[in-house]
């Protein structure tokens, strides 16, 4: 019972980020019409900007901090730069140019930090276990990353479905060119949802940061479950991407905590091993082929406005 309350609080967590990650992609694709294969790379260069500054500052939080404003800027830059050109291109053209920022970012990284992972160390007072019922501890910087992720979340509805600028957001979702010739600057606007997502997902990388190596392309593999989630939840729908990450997160660390001593009633303990995060894999695809199938729009798809 207590393994099973700490792998679920382990599937919450990894869902938060995977939601931190999915609800900038989801924004960008549903506002901007725009697909952006590049978004696993704004993950990775914010994990490795916060590995940079808490060495430079010698400061935890004034490190996690300085890289969260480096991958807001990086977004906003690069959206400017080399993203606005490609609006209102085929959806190929921009799967190819945001190919090409991949392998960008990747050898970047690699001729500035070089080609070794980079790791970053907790503070002591974030290594320490939380006991969240009796019997029950659990790491204190897992509980601040779910912490963070659900003020995150709260603060991006009230952001969205609160204030003018979320008004011109899901107006922009739904029709671009009526807002355009109410005299909004779409560009801007543009340029703010890409910068929110960027920070979005610099957001995920750097609190992965410590638990994970940061390494080259750490953000290609997850940026498959970040695309699995919008689809499963509904494109432009921050609902959607929420629920959607949440039942993600929950399947692949629940089947890679369990499914292996369930196998290893009909396999051999190796066999076991190597199939669990397969079989974990191909319950989150089978999800969403069921629910393309089912219901193609998403399971709490955007409201239409």
């Amino acid at each position: 019972m207590l393994v099973l309350v700490e792998q679920s609080l382990n599937g919450l967590q990894f869902g938060l980020l995977l939601f931190l990650l999915a609800a900038g992609l989801t924004l960008v694709f549903g506002i901007m019409d725009f697909v952006n294969l590049a978004h696993g790379s704004l993950y990775m260069m914010g994990a490795y900007f916060a590995a940079t500054f808490v060495a430079w500052t010698n400061s935890f939080v004034l490190g996690i901090l300085l890289a969260l404003g480096a991958t807001l800027l990086l977004g906003i830059l690069l959206e400017f730069i080399a993203l606005r050109h490609l609006y209102g291109r085929d959806h190929l053209d921009q799967v190819l140019a945001t190919f090409g920022l991949i392998l960008f970012f990747n050898d970047a990284v690699r001729l500035i930090w070089g080609p070794a992972g980079l790791s970053l160390p907790l503070p002591a007072w974030l290594t320490v276990p939380v006991q969240i019922v009796p019997g029950v501890f659990y790491p204190a910087y897992r509980l601040s990353i779910i912490v963070v992720a659900l003020a995150v979340a709260a603060l991006l509805y009230i952001v969205v479905m609160r204030t003018r600028i979320g008004m011109l957001i899901r107006a922009g979702a739904s029709n671009r060119e009526m807002i355009g010739a109410l005299g909004i600057n779409i560009k801007l606007l543009f340029t703010l949802v890409f910068g929110l997502g960027a920070a979005l997902a610099g957001l995920a990388g750097l609190m992965q940061a410590p638990i994970l190596t940061v390494q080259i392309g750490m953000g290609e593999n997850i940026l498959i479950l970040a695309f699995v989630i919008i689809v499963i939840g509904g494109i432009g729908s921050i609902r959607g991407a929420f629920m959607a990450a949440i039942f993600v997160g929950m399947i692949d660390t629940l089947g890679r905590a369990f499914l292996p001593d369930l196998l290893r009633t009909v396999l051999s303990s190796a066999a076991a091993s190597t199939a669990a995060p397969a079989l974990s894999s191909m319950l989150i695809y089978l999800l969403m082929a069921i629910v393309l199938v089912v219901r193609p729009e998403g399971l709490f798809p955007a409201a239409k406005r």
